[in-house]
């Protein structure tokens, strides 16, 4: 039987965000050979941006001669892997149900996976960080917002219609603080995003004016001021993350007794005040496990490079094929 030759292959990695796009060819070791960046506003209609996107990625991909394209992998926001398509994307241009996959495909004449980004950065993490040789596993995204993939027996979890896995919408204090897109109430989103750490910041500050949060103008209050404040010994802003971990942890908990997970990983900007917020996620998540299930499971960090890691998770989705 033939061995099958991948070291000229590459695939072509895309992370679509609200603001910016990132891409990048990868190889199937993970590394980034080149990548680049465009805007992803400005773009009224679909097929225009996906003009400038492939002008930028032929680009990089006429640099390495050498090379040729196995596929196309896709992670954006409200992906579904089914149908190829993005659904109603609220942080997006383009509104409706757009067949993305199906345009990607018929422009760079290169098959197309599309998924969303927390599920195309649980495939990275699986495929080339921390979870390497894992068979089930769940990816917590911590940033703007609360992202998750699930990972069951080697398999992402997609459910009936592709939209398995909104571990962040799911609610954690039934008639809690309203979410500022969904207007659901008590979601875990609300709490454990860096927006809902800024309003958690928010609120403790105006109820002790001796804090040091207070020193700082309204419009920068955020996870990295919170964090500031906390290497400073303000016991308000260390409030703020053992509060924010608390919620996070009891919902790990639940998240863990209905998988069974090996690990969970953690990902994102949030994860960068260490123990402040992770001391606490896990203390209340082993708090709130069933005995059967104490102590088995691991709070680990993502060992992918930030910046790198939503293009290395879109380009997974090929090598997954």
């Amino acid at each position: 039987m033939a061995l099958l030759d991948l070291s000229n292959e590459v695939a072509i990695g895309i992370d679509i965000g609200g603001t910016n796009t990132k891409f990048g060819l990868v190889n199937h070791r993970g590394e980034i050979l080149q990548k680049g960046s465009l805007k992803t506003t400005g773009y009224d209609k679909v097929e225009d941006f996906i003009d400038e996107l492939y002008n930028n990625i032929k680009t990089l991909v006429d640099m390495h001669p050498e090379v040729s394209v196995r596929g196309v992998g896709v992670g954006a926001p409200n992906a579904n892997y089914y149908k190829g398509t993005i659904e109603h994307a609220p942080n997006l241009n383009w509104k409706g149900i757009i067949p993305f996959a199906k345009l990607i495909t018929e422009k760079f004449e290169k098959p197309c996976t599309i998924t969303n980004d927390a599920n195309a950065a649980a495939l990275g993490e699986m495929m080339y960080g921390a979870a390497r040789g894992m068979r089930d596993f769940i990816m917590i995204t911590l940033g703007t917002g609360v992202g998750s993939g699930i990972i069951s027996n080697g398999q992402l979890i997609y459910g009936h219609d592709g939209f398995a896995g909104e571990l962040g919408h799911t609610i954690v204090k039934p008639g809690g603080r309203r979410h500022w897109s969904t207007d659901s109430e008590g979601s875990l989103e609300a709490y454990a995003s860096a927006s809902g750490i800024s309003i958690t910041a928010k609120k403790l500050r105006a109820e002790f004016p001796s804090s040091m949060l207070n020193d700082f103008p309204e419009d920068e209050i955020n996870s990295q001021t919170v964090f500031e404040c906390a290497e400073k010994g303000d016991d308000i802003a260390k409030e703020v993350f053992r509060y924010t971990g608390q919620i996070l942890g009891e919902a790990l908990a639940n998240f863990v007794m209905f998988s069974s997970p090996e690990a969970i990983l953690l990902f994102g900007g949030v994860i960068k005040a260490g123990d402040y917020i992770l001391k606490p996620t896990k203390i209340h998540m082993e708090k709130n496990l069933l005995p059967i299930f104490r102590n088995k499971v691991k709070l680990v960090t993502s060992e992918l490079n930030e910046a790198d890691a939503a293009i290395l998770g879109a380009s997974a989705l090929v090598w997954e094929k």
